[in-house]
């Protein structure tokens, strides 16, 4: 697939979505340059994942604009051409529980409309690349959950989009796999792809991601590259802009020392 010379992946505006009184997303300005890995970090309930179902059309903006690869995602003649451009690993994963991984990958790939033989031998390379060891007959129901997040990756991954959003990818999934998956979205991004990801695995973000972004209720409160941090490390700077006050701090009153200051 051929990879886009736009100088942003994501570019939004005053993205915004509300769910009755909570503003999920308050006024979200991102800049994403094509070709960077950008980790998107927040607390629980920051809007992480929120503004990435905004971003692949699964939740309509409040207001705002999105645009991807060039593309005003508003269009109604764009936005499918674009959506075949990205891959998605969603929060909840999106898997077909009553199908194989074979025939899970098979649907993805006709969705994406590849060629048959090309879909097939990706998926082969996937299935031994992750591990995920699939056999014929065994169902994604009876996955375990971290071969569940490999396989939502290997799908995410088959059509060669230009622009990868992952929602918590590491969940649940060993160190061993681990590795292999950073590695992978390291050759991904290498060659001039975009990754958009959220994690609460900060070391894992940190040797990953180019780029970074925190927000915190909503809004974006800190974001620039990895690079720059200057010595300091990304959960440090992450803690500084949205770690606990100091009455979080302090702790279980049953679980302080008598002696302790």
């Amino acid at each position: 697939m051929a990879r886009t010379s736009e100088q942003y992946a994501i570019h939004t505006s005053g993205l915004r979505r509300q769910f009755g009184s909570l503003c999920a997303v308050d006024d979200l300005d991102l800049r994403v340059e094509t070709g960077t890995s950008y980790g998107f970090l927040g607390r629980n309930g920051a809007g992480k994942s929120t503004t990435v179902r905004m971003l692949t059309g699964m939740l309509a903006p409040t207001a705002g604009s999105i645009r991807l690869l060039g593309e005003d995602m508003a269009s109604g003649s764009e936005a499918p051409g674009v959506r075949r451009r990205i891959g998605v690993v969603p929060d909840d994963l999106a898997l077909f529980d009553l199908l194989t991984g074979r025939e899970h990958l098979e649907f993805v790939g006709r969705v994406y409309q590849m060629d048959l033989d090309t879909a097939a031998a990706r998926a082969e390379e996937l299935f031994s690349v992750l591990e995920i060891g699939a056999e014929d007959k065994q169902l994604l129901l009876d996955y375990s959950h971290g071969m569940r997040r490999k396989l939502a990756l290997a799908a995410a991954l088959l059509p060669d989009p230009d622009l990868l959003f992952l929602d918590e990818p590491f969940e649940g999934v060993d160190a061993v796999s681990t590795r292999v998956m950073r590695d992978i979205l390291g050759d991904f991004s290498a060659r001039g792809s975009t990754v958009f990801i959220t994690s609460h695995v900060l070391d894992v973000v940190e040797k990953l991601c180019t780029h970074f972004g925190i927000v915190d209720q909503g809004r974006l409160v800190a974001s620039g590259a990895v690079a720059e941090l200057d010595g300091e490390s990304l959960e440090s700077a992450f803690l500084r802009h949205v770690g606990p006050d100091d009455d979080a701090r302090k702790g279980l009153s049953w679980l302080q020392r008598d002696d302790a200051p």
